[in-house]
Formats: C-alpha cells, sequence, structure tokens
C-alpha cells in the first residue's frame, strides 16, 4: 500500500487550507452581502452543494465565523447567519466613530506628503464612480474606493494597533452598510450630497483642521444608522 512522502502530506495539508480559506472568504461574503439572511439556518448539506466542497471544509468555515459573530452555533440544531439587531448597531456604529475620529486625529498629526498624495488619488477615483461606472457595477466599485479614501486618511496615523482595532469595527458593520450603500450608491441625489461630505472632510484633513475634522468624521460615521433603521424596519428585518 502507497503511503503519501512527507512533501506530499505537506501539499495535502496545504491545499486543505487554501481551501477553508476559499470557503471561509465565500461564506462571509454571502453573509454580509445578504445571500443568507440574518437568523437563516445554514444547512451543510445546501453549503456543501452551493460551494461544491465536502462536510469539513464547511464546517471549518463556520466555526471560524462564530468567532468573527458572523454565524451562531445552536445545541443540537446546526448553524445559523448570526441576527442583526438595533442594539448592535447603535454601538457598533458609536464606536466606529469615535475610533475613526481618534485615529484621524493622529493621522492629521503625523501625516507626511506622501500620505496627503494617497488621499488625493483615493478621493479622485472615489469621484470619477458616479461619471464612469454603470449601474449593474456602481455599489461594488463605489464601495472599494470609499473604503480606499477612509483607509488613505487613517494610515497617516501610523499605529498598526490602532487600524486593527478599526477593521474589526469596519468588518462588524458590514453587514449593516451593505443595506445602506444599495440605499444610497444608486439614488444619484444622495450620491451627490455625500460626495460634498467627502470633499469637506479632505479639505480639513488636508488643511489640518483637526478639531473639524474630527467632528466631521464623528458625523460622517454616525449618518448611515437612520437609513439603515428605516431599510432593516422597511424589509421586517427588525
Amino acid at each position: 500500500m502507497y503511503e503519501l512522502t512527507s512533501t506530499e502530506h505537506k501539499a495535502a495539508d496545504s491545499q486543505r487550507q487554501n481551501q477553508s480559506s476559499v470557503i471561509v472568504s465565500q461564506l462571509r461574503e454571502d453573509i454580509i452581502r445578504g445571500i443568507f439572511l440574518p437568523g437563516e439556518k445554514l444547512l451543510i448539506s445546501s453549503l456543501k452543494q452551493r460551494y461544491g466542497v465536502g462536510s469539513s471544509p464547511i464546517r471549518e468555515a463556520l466555526s471560524q465565523l462564530i468567532t468573527e459573530r458572523l454565524v451562531v452555533a445552536e445545541s443540537q440544531r446546526g448553524f445559523r447567519a448570526s441576527p442583526i439587531s438595533r442594539e448592535e448597531l447603535t454601538s457598533i456604529y458609536e464606536a466606529r466613530s469615535e475610533v475613526e475620529a481618534s485615529i484621524t486625529a493622529f493621522a492629521i498629526e503625523r501625516g507626511d506628503d506622501s500620505w496627503e498624495a494617497g488621499i488625493v488619488g483615493a478621493a479622485y477615483r472615489l469621484f470619477k464612480v458616479d461619471k464612469t461606472v454603470p449601474d449593474g457595477e456602481r455599489v461594488a466599485r463605489w464601495e472599494l474606493c470609499h473604503r480606499n479614501l477612509h483607509e488613505a486618511i487613517v494610515l497617516g496615523c501610523k499605529s498598526p494597533q490602532l487600524l486593527d482595532v478599526r477593521l474589526m469595527l469596519y468588518t462588524r458593520a458590514e453587514r449593516y452598510r451593505q443595506l445602506w450603500l444599495k440605499e444610497t450608491v444608486l439614488d444619484l441625489y444622495s450620491l451627490a450630497r455625500s460626495q460634498v461630505e467627502h470633499q469637506r472632510l479632505i479639505d480639513s484633513v488636508l488643511q489640518r483642521r483637526k478639531e473639524e475634522a474630527v467632528d466631521l468624521v464623528r458625523q460622517h460615521i454616525l449618518m448611515p444608522v437612520t437609513v439603515i433603521y428605516a431599510t432593516l424596519n422597511q424589509k421586517q428585518i427588525l
């Protein structure tokens, strides 16, 4: 009977890890984008068929997403996409607004010429989206450019630890953010208003008006909450 060599074992382990990582990313994305609704049961048999893998990678992915609070395990009853709530929404966004404001203040104090150039470039790409991208692609493209702009601003803080905290909160807010994006980015009036707000923020950051920038960041982060509340109620998710 043929036995695998150590090199073959390592290759097989690496392949399993890569497959598991891909499934985690795909399932995370599907939960965040609302393919699986909050509270929806996640059947392993259905997930196997959807992602074309066996039970083991699916269970590994579900276990990892439990730690990310995107999946909950029910004793003897399997798994569900984590529910969402008004209380969690408020808590996450309040935390995000304070953390983003603090990091922005540090960035304004510590940012250099290269940091400023990064902001200008990211802003240019964001403002081009509504003029050049078809409706069917606009949400995804705008979200990417929007994320890149805000990352360009906070990178000036030069604190990996603070950036890690920010990323954790950003990820926690992602399911809620998707509801706001779909209501905002496809509406030209809302998009135009958002660009005005971003231009004000960019001007205050680049001109080192720290107190003004911090206030604008807090308002900017909290602004979607009302829209998300209304959308959740309309869809009867809360």
